[in-house]
């Protein structure tokens, strides 16, 4: 089995995926997916006991495992994370890096600064709607190598905006605070405001103060993100495909006028697809040996 795991800044979510064996046909599936907080201080041991815990509460063991790989935007924590997977899952674990096996050309001013999350989600995006593209013309097993332009919106801590060409390359993007982040700054800088649950009213004109803040948040929000949407389709092209990932994505997709496909597991798809490519290789080198 795989277990797949991103690290962000604010939460890290693992996926353990069930892989098809050399040969075969039948599809990965997901049978189990956690998410817990990112804590950079525990020690590898201590990293160790939380893989186990999870696991045991699905039933699973460690042992299970026979490949890893990871993508992290936090750097504090990835020796400490890479010495546990070796010490638990007994595996090396692969780190989407710079010399990982992508697929994906990035065309930005400094590759080395794109985040490996962005990189992953660009992935599972091209696989999606290729996919897609190639059922809709009657042959879902022969993906096309082009599809129209797409953006991936993923609302972690920061909203990140990734923007790839039809020819599946990694244009560059935006980053925006998250809307997290915004309602904490509203909190800790006006007293008398009390913190409130974020989702969508049932009112535009509120008359309370929670409401207000609900209105302000919610569509306040909407608005950050359909304004930057309209003006990146404007330079893609109207045909545009638009996917939202990240703990609140189907919240805000829910008010947006440009966010068509909410995918909840986007990122752990794209790091299966990346081991899988990985692995591939490695067996062709072997081959060729």
């Amino acid at each position: 089995m795989l277990l797949a795991i991103d690290v962000g800044n604010t939460n890290t979510v693992l996926g353990l995926y069930r892989l098809p064996g050399v040969g075969e046909s039948t599809p990965a599936k997901l049978i189990a997916d956690w998410r817990v907080t990112t804590a950079r201080n525990l020690t590898s041991d201590e990293v160790g006991i939380v893989l186990r815990d999870l696991f045991n509460l699905r039933g699973l063991e460690l042992a299970q495992v026979a490949g890893v790989i990871v993508s992290s935007v936090v750097p504090p924590v990835d020796s400490t994370l890479r010495r546990a997977l070796e010490l638990y899952c007994k595996v090396k674990p692969i780190f989407v890096e710079p010399g990982t096996r992508t697929g994906l050309p990035i065309l930005t001013d400094n590759p080395l600064d794109v985040g490996a999350d962005r990189i992953v989600n660009c992935v599972a995006a091209i696989d999606y709607v290729r996919g897609q593209s190639a059922a809709a013309a009657g042959d879902s097993s022969a993906p096309t190598n082009t599809q129209p332009p797409i953006i991936i919106v993923d609302f972690g801590t920061a909203t990140t905006f990734d923007a790839v060409s039809p020819k599946g390359e990694f244009l560059g993007g935006a980053i925006a605070p998250g809307l997290g982040i915004s309602a904490e700054a509203l909190f800790a800088r006006a007293a008398r405001l009390p913190r409130i649950e974020i989702r969508k009213p049932a009112k535009v004109i509120g008359t309370g103060t929670v409401d207000n803040l609900q209105i302000g948040l919610y569509y306040g929000y909407i608005g950050l993100v359909d304004g930057i949407l309209s003006r990146m389709i404007g330079e893609l092209g109207p045909e545009t495909r638009t996917i939202a990932t990240g703990g609140l994505a189907a919240l805000i997709a829910g008010g947006s006028s440009y966010i068509s496909h909410v995918d909840e597991y986007l990122t752990l798809t794209g790091l299966r697809i990346i081991y899988e490519r990985n692995r591939e290789a490695r067996q062709h080198a072997k081959t060729r040996s």
